[in-house]
């Protein structure tokens, strides 16, 4: 991988990762134009994962030392049952890594054809939310934490989009689109680091993670990722609050059909 592949790979993460269009997928359509695949792409992936997982501190920590100050009281308060609730979101999530991780990884070698069918799921998904109007909530319940967790946990398929599977439930529920936005880009900082560390214990233990990949092409798809990032994760907080996610659900349906149809040609 040159560094200029890791630069547009790069930017295609941190910009996909909050945007409700699947990074996981367009990172995969990426990787197949540019002819990566196998362990290389897989250390690539964690890299600029982390990245975007320290975007989402950088941009969201008024919010973060908001719960971290609150949770230092040691009392049952609001931001005491903001992580109960970031808790609870991250057990169907945490079930799928422990159980059926070898299932997951063999689904994300199986083609693009995969790709393209959950990039329409996607779009169905976010034309539902946008169409469908309940009665809005003030906060995140208990109950409503593990449904979006739930759907956090189905959206480990390449090309379902996580953010966008994770707000469209939520808006679904009736959740409050501000704090829905913020929730949804904070529950995942838990499993994607905790999926960090467990691959840097591989490489400590002497497994090849990394591949042939240079550390340049590391370190340019880390800061692309980064950077982006950040300025993809305000954005869409301002989007969600605009509620006009039906632009994405026409995006993924596109990007989606013709995936499909060039798998099938092909």
């Amino acid at each position: 991988m040159s560094w200029f592949e890791a630069l547009i790979l790069g930017l295609i993460q941190g910009l996909t990762e909050y945007l409700p269009v699947s990074s996981s997928g367009h990172l995969a359509i990426g990787s197949a134009l540019f002819g990566i695949e196998g362990e290389e792409n897989l250390a690539f992936t964690i890299v600029v994962h982390v990245a975007t997982v320290f975007s989402t501190l950088v941009i969201l920590w008024k919010e973060i030392d908001w719960i971290f100050k609150g949770l230092f009281k040691f009392k049952m308060n609001s931001e005491t049952r903001y992580v109960i609730n970031i808790l609870i979101s991250m057990i169907p999530i945490g079930i799928v890594g422990v159980f059926f991780k070898d299932k997951v990884e063999e689904i994300f070698g199986s083609g693009l054809l995969i790709v393209g069918c959950m990039l329409l799921l996607t779009a169905l998904l976010l034309t539902f939310s946008y169409y469908v109007k309940p009665r809005q909530k003030e906060n995140i319940s208990m109950k409503d934490a593990f449904i979006i967790g739930l759907a956090q946990a189905c959206a480990v398929l390449p090309g379902l989009s996580r953010s966008g599977s994770t707000i469209a439930t939520g808006l679904l529920l009736g959740d409050n689109k501000a704090k829905l936005a913020q929730f949804s880009f904070l529950m995942v900082i838990p499993p994607i680091l905790g999926e960090a560390l467990l691959d840097g214990m591989k490489m400590i233990k002497g497994e090849d993670v990394a591949g042939d990949i240079p550390t340049l092409s590391l370190i340019v798809g880390f800061l692309a990722a980064f950077i982006s990032g950040c300025l993809a994760c305000k954005w869409m907080i301002n989007i969600v609050k605009k509620g006009k996610l039906i632009y994405f659900a026409i995006y993924c349906a596109i990007v989606g059909a013709v995936t499909i149809v060039c798998t099938l040609m092909n």
